[in-house]
């Protein structure tokens, strides 16, 4: 009796690994899967929720959004209410995971210009193309990391838990960064910025400074490349570290932990608090 019962749990047991490792998936790899949908007038946003994968966003002559996953996993691309919607999940037991490269290439129409949401689990996020004008985007990012480049988006977001993000020419009205932990570059923007640093690196190269800048920073370090023609006010305070300007600058006040002064006319509102870092304005 203990004989049969004891074959029953194993035929029962090697039934759900075969099922988990094989059922939509396949073998290792998983092949690949597709979905897409059109995209209608009534769609204001499309929605991009994946996770441990790496990602790539490629804009094209087209009028639908097209998702191809390779690897392990379900892919689901939907319409939902006035969202478009691109979801991956991971399957919970799959012996093989740990070994594979999960791969998501998303096709978007070129000429889309409204919303943009995307989180991002872990993995990778790239945009391939020359460049992409969108209303709003939204990056919410647990794990991994980031490279955009040429985007003009009337609202900017991005909140960060880790991992590295790179962006390469971003014209915004307002930018706003919210970093948990890691780094972020910038080079070539433009616009307003609202940033709030817990611990990481956060360094911007503008171009053009048009607007105000607001940055907190709880530890860590901040550099900030402004246009030699950049009109300025700066307020600045750092409880342990150091702050400097290599801008000739009307100063009211300073020292090692706060300087404040203009620069130009000082049209344009610079404020930076730092409770432990270093923050360097070149």
């Amino acid at each position: 009796m203990k004989r049969i019962v004891i074959l029953l749990l194993i035929i029962t047991g090697l039934y759900i690994v075969f099922n988990e490792s094989f059922q939509f998936d396949g073998f290792m790899s998983g092949g690949s899967k597709e979905g897409r949908a059109t995209v209608s007038q009534k769609i204001d946003t499309i929605e991009i929720n994946v996770g441990s994968v790496h990602t790539t966003i490629i804009p094209e002559d087209r009028n639908d959004v097209e998702a191809v996953l390779t690897g392990n996993g379900s892919l689901i691309v939907k319409e939902d209410g006035n969202r478009l919607v691109v979801e991956t999940q991971k399957k919970m037991f799959n012996w093989f995971a740990f070994s594979e490269k999960r791969k998501l290439k998303i096709y978007i129409p070129e000429d889309y210009n409204r919303n943009m949401n995307i989180q991002l689990g872990s993995g990778g996020l790239a945009f391939s193309g020359d460049s992409m004008k969108l209303n709003k985007l939204s990056l919410d990012i647990g794990s991994g990391n980031v490279n955009l480049d040429h985007l003009e988006v009337a609202e900017f977001t991005h909140d960060g838990s880790s991992g590295n993000v790179e962006i390469d020419t971003l014209t915004t009205k307002t930018g706003t960064f919210d970093l948990s932990s890691g780094n972020l570059d910038i080079e070539h923007y433009t616009g307003a910025i609202h940033a709030d640093v817990s611990s990481g690196k956060f360094s911007v190269q503008m171009d053009k400074l048009n607007d105000s800048i607001e940055i907190d920073l709880s530890s860590g370090n901040v550099n900030l490349d402004l246009p030699d023609n950049a009109d300025f006010s700066l307020v600045g305070n750092v409880s342990s570290g150091n702050i400097q300007s290599e801008f000739p600058l009307t100063t009211t006040s300073s020292n090692k932990k706060s300087l404040k002064g203009t620069h130009g006319s000082g049209k344009h509102k610079i404020d930076i608090s730092v409770s432990s870092g270093d923050v360097d304005i070149f």
